[in-house]
Parts: C-alpha cells; sequence; structure tokens
C-alpha cells in the first residue's frame, strides 16, 4: 500500500518532478493490475449448466471439486464496486467504477438536493449525453446517509430435517462445498438460521418431544430426538464454523406434543388446553436448554409457526392454534415469565410468526386482551407468503411499536395453491420475487430477512404431507452435487454485502421513473445500494451521493446490482 510519506520519500531519489509522475503512475497502474488480477483468481466462476427449458435461466452446479465462489471488494475511496446477477446468466459479476463530480456552479450540483417538481423531471432527463435514452428510463436518486432508519440484523435459512437429510446425503467435501457456499467468507455469509422445536411437515414423519407418558405437564420425558442428534445439529454446528461472524439462531414451534392439544392430533382445528400453557412453555425452555447442552445458542425464539392454521384448518401439516387474546395471555402469564426468569432471559420472544395480512389482527387484538404481553415481546415476526397486502402495514406496525424488531422469519416460492409447478428448476421469476419481497420488507423496518428450507431434493422434499416446495439449492445426491438455483443468487445480493450493523438510511426519487431501491450504510462507512431492474428494457440509474457527486450505471433487463460506494 502506498502513502504520502512513502511517495514523498520515493520522490527524493527522483532526477525531475516529470520523472517522478512517469515512474509514480507506472506503479499505481501496476498494483491496480495484480490487484484485479489476484480478485480475479480468487472467485471462480458460475460452472452453468443451461436447462434447455423456456423461460428459465442458467443454474449453478457444485460437487465435491467444485463450487462458485464470491469475494466482497473493498473499495478504495472514491470508488465503487457493482456486482451484477441477471435472467441472462451474470452470476455476481463484478465492475469497477470511480465516483464523478460537477463543478459546485454547475446547475446539476443543485439538483441534488432540490426536490424537482413533475414539470422539472418532464423537462430534462440526467443522461442526456447518451443515446436512447429518455425520462422514460432514466432514474435518479439522492442518498442521505444523516436520514437514517433500522439496524439490520442479516440473512439466512433454516435447517429442518429435510435440508439436513438432503446435506446428509452429499459426500464429506461435496458437504463442506454446501456449507461454505452460504455460510463462508467465499460464500453468501448468512449470519442467521431458523430451525423448528421438533419436527415441521419438512419431516420425514410428524412428531414432537415428550410424546409420552400421556398428560405429562411436567415434562419427565424431554429429550431430544435423532433428527436433532444427527441431522440438524451437526448441520447448524458445521454453519457456525464455518462463518466468520455470530450466526443467529431463531426457533419456533409447529406443534406441542398432541396431548396438550384440544383436538390431541397433529394437524385440524386444535389449542393448548388451558391445564398445560404452563407446560407449553416449559417446552419451550427445554428447547433451549438442551441445544445449550450442544453448544449451540437460540438467539430467539416464536410463538408458534403460523398460529392461523390451528384456526382455520386449511393446512396438513403440523400446527397449532391461537386467536389473539390466548396467544397475548399465554405470553403475559406463561411464556415471558419463563424466559425471563430463565438463566437463557436474553433470548428474544418475537410474537405471531405469520402472514403480512394477518399481523395487525394479532398484535392489536393481543393488546386489547392483554396489554402485558409486550412487556416480554421484543419483536413481531413475518412469513412472507400471501403478500398481496401492501408493505406499507409493517411501517405501521413499526410506528405503533417502536421498541419492536421485525423478523421475516420464513419463505419459499411453490407453496401457493395456485402454482402450476412446487419446483421450478433455473426460475428467473421467483429470485425476482426474493428480491422484491426482501426490498420491500426491509424499506419497511424489518431487520432480517430468513429464507426457508437451506436446500430439498429435485422434488422440493422430503415432506411427510405432500407439501414440496422450491428452494435456492436442490440437491442430486446421485450425482454428488448440488445445483444453485437463480433464488441463491437473490439472497446472496443483500446477504453478501449489507452486513450486520448496517443502517438503512434514505434514498429520494428525484425522477419521473423509477426502480426497486434499498441503501444501507455499513459499519465500515460505505454505502450499500441494491437496484432492481424488473423491467423488459435497460434502465439507466444516477445516484447522487452528495450535491457534487454521483455515479451512473446501466441495469439490464430482469437484472438486479449491488453496488458498495466508499464515498468518504
Amino acid at each position: 500500500m502506498f502513502n504520502l510519506e512513502i511517495i514523498q520519500l520515493s520522490s527524493t531519489y527522483l532526477q525531475s518532478s516529470q520523472m517522478a509522475v512517469l515512474r509514480l503512475g507506472f506503479v499505481l497502474t501496476a498494483v491496480l493490475f495484480t490487484t484485479s488480477l489476484t480478485n480475479s483468481e480468487q472467485d471462480l466462476p458460475c460452472r452453468a449448466r443451461n436447462l434447455g427449458i423456456e423461460g428459465r435461466s442458467i443454474v449453478c452446479v457444485c460437487d465435491a471439486n467444485y463450487c462458485d465462489t464470491i469475494t466482497r471488494e473493498d473499495p478504495s475511496r472514491g470508488t465503487y464496486v457493482v456486482y451484477t446477477s441477471s435472467d441472462s446468466g451474470k452470476r455476481f459479476e463484478k465492475s469497477f467504477g470511480q465516483i464523478q463530480t460537477v463543478a459546485l456552479n454547475d446547475p446539476e450540483s443543485t439538483k441534488a438536493d432540490k426536490e424537482p417538481t413533475p414539470k422539472e423531471m418532464l423537462e430534462k432527463s440526467d443522461f442526456d449525453g447518451q443515446e436512447n435514452t429518455t425520462i422514460w428510463n432514466s432514474v435518479r436518486l439522492r442518498l442521505f446517509t444523516n436520514t437514517r432508519y433500522q439496524t439490520i440484523e442479516g440473512f439466512g435459512g433454516s435447517v429442518t430435517d429435510a435440508a439436513a437429510i438432503n446435506w446428509r446425503k452429499l459426500s464429506d467435501a461435496a458437504q463442506t462445498q454446501f456449507i461454505n457456499t452460504y455460510f463462508g467468507p467465499k460464500g453468501l455469509e448468512y449470519n442467521m438460521i431458523r430451525v423448528p422445536i421438533a419436527g415441521a411437515d419438512f419431516s420425514t414423519h410428524p412428531y414432537t418431544y415428550n410424546e409420552l407418558p400421556w398428560n405429562d405437564g411436567a415434562l419427565t420425558n424431554y429429550s431430544l430426538s435423532d433428527e436433532d442428534l444427527f441431522l440438524k445439529l451437526p448441520m447448524i454446528r458445521r454453519s457456525l464454523h464455518a462463518a466468520n461472524h455470530e450466526v443467529k439462531i431463531t426457533a419456533s414451534c409447529w406443534s406441542p406434543p398432541i396431548w396438550m392439544k384440544t383436538n390431541e392430533r397433529i394437524t385440524g382445528f386444535g389449542q393448548v388446553k388451558r391445564e398445560f400453557y404452563q407446560s407449553y412453555a416449559d417446552y419451550h425452555l427445554r428447547f433451549i436448554e438442551e441445544y445449550a447442552k450442544a453448544n449451540v445458542k437460540i438467539w430467539a425464539i416464536t410463538t408458534t409457526n403460523e398460529p392461523i392454521n390451528g384456526i382455520v384448518p386449511a393446512a396438513p401439516f403440523n400446527s397449532l392454534g391461537w386467536m389473539p387474546s390466548q396467544m397475548a395471555t399465554w405470553i403475559a402469564n406463561n411464556l415471558g415469565p419463563t424466559i425471563r426468569n430463565s438463566p437463557f432471559n436474553d433470548t428474544l420472544i418475537l410474537a405471531v410468526d405469520d402472514q403480512r395480512y394477518l399481523l395487525h389482527f394479532y398484535v392489536i387484538g393481543m393488546e386489547r386482551a392483554e396489554p402485558k404481553a409486550f412487556d416480554y415481546i421484543d419483536g413481531i415476526a413475518i412469513h412472507y407468503y400471501g403478500n398481496f397486502a401492501p408493505a406499507q402495514l409493517l411501517t405501521n406496525i413499526q410506528n405503533r411499536y417502536p421498541d419492536k424488531i421485525l423478523l421475516s422469519t420464513e419463505a419459499c416460492e411453490g407453496a401457493m395453491p395456485w402454482d402450476a409447478m412446487r419446483v421450478e428448476i433455473g426460475s428467473w421469476r421467483r429470485a425476482r420475487n426474493y428480491i422484491t419481497s426482501i426490498l420491500q420488507d426491509l424499506n419497511n423496518f424489518v431487520v432480517g430477512w430468513i429464507d426457508w428450507n437451506l436446500c430439498l431434493s429435485p422434488t422440493g422434499g422430503p415432506n411427510w404431507a405432500d407439501n414440496f416446495v422450491d428452494s435456492p439449492i436442490l440437491v442430486y445426491a446421485e450425482d454428488d452435487e448440488f445445483i444453485k438455483n437463480p433464488m441463491f443468487y437473490a439472497m446472496g445480493h443483500f446477504s453478501k454485502f449489507i452486513p450486520r450493523g448496517s443502517v438503512r438510511i434514505l434514498a429520494s426519487r428525484r425522477s419521473i421513473m423509477t426502480i426497486e431501491n434499498l441503501a444501507v450504510l455499513t459499519p465500515q462507512g460505505n454505502m450499500v445500494v441494491v437496484l432492481h431492474n424488473r423491467n423488459n428494457r435497460d434502465m439507466n440509474v444516477r445516484l447522487d451521493i452528495g450535491t457534487t457527486r454521483y455515479i451512473q450505471l446501466v441495469l439490464e433487463p430482469h437484472s438486479v446490482k449491488t453496488i458498495e460506494i466508499n464515498h468518504n
């Protein structure tokens, strides 16, 4: 690395100032070339497989000996790095640029901070120097680092029985490649995991803990299952070891043992019997204790997965119902005191854990029934399905409960009744849905986004209830390989470049047109901007990072870019 003192010392040995400039220019060029060469050698490109299916993008193939990697570049002062993935086949393609500057007396310098009128927007494009550019394919955004919102916790996926079963079918070397591509420093650098408490539908059979003896409210026979000991815990521990930062784990229960439930069945319309409210609270605490014995810390628990499924019994899999008043009573009198009075009193309690359109129904109903519950609740957990409800609902909840976090805890494609295909290999459309949802959530105060199964079989399982869905990674055990769908890279455009502790900042539109976007300020002091072009045409984007500095980019159709800017 060169600094001012070294340059000044070296220049005393040169015969003229002209020679100094030439030599310095030569050395800096050599350094930049060497750095570029070294970085390109570090990144292994996608081993692309063209599926030959109309309307599908490529997938990237990994095995015991090869898997594509991505390293984050640290932009030097006044420069930026761009990472691009697209329907056309780009996967984290890197490019580099330098921040441009306009003179203070240039009219453009005042446009960055001035809110334009609609008439001004229509009068002039900000890309007049480029061909085929109009106001209809031009976007201008002004970034304000001093307008800040929520702090980001992170991104990740779920370690289910199904995910661990598929992972275990790979050879040891391929298992390592798999873990590294999600959690390693040359992978997506996931820093969050969700794990079921006992079984879920993505198990080979329905099961709970302490199923016998019947009506054992003291939980005298509580112990982890073989699925925990030989599948989920080994996968989690390998993930923790691969990560170079803390991985925070959230746990959710689908159903308690059926003797606790009013219908005494694993599915259907059923709630916790009143006499077992405390037992169900203890059931969660015992799970935290058992995982702690295995050196796995639980960061947060949710108050039962999708409580609506036990009230409106349409789901064919493990479920437990809560009405808002019931949930509030249980949290206030049982779960909250049990966790807070335990050695694990720093474990977060996240309420609801259901779809966006149900959140107001639950939180307002809980508040009315038992306000004391909110003394114990640390946040609200949100699911991805049915996101036809506007994301503004999340901002409304944040405004109502500003001291609570919002966390997206489950998402997958292929789960809805109208999905023609459960698994859609190589689908960019599904990656696009992920990107849109993450952008909407984070722009409405969500602090993190956890995907569903880390991997599944090519048919979207195993799942004891035949509730097959898609996944960012599919495992082909017979070939000892796994393929990475476009959804994998959609997740990576956030998880890789938005570290924990980043803060969302304001990105204000200064043009008629816009595209989906997110801007954050990282703990290192850099700006990270995610831009998503859902259109069938190129979009020209100008990012104003001050009154006189900006960068310009062109987004190809159906693409996503993450830009890290060192604006210091």
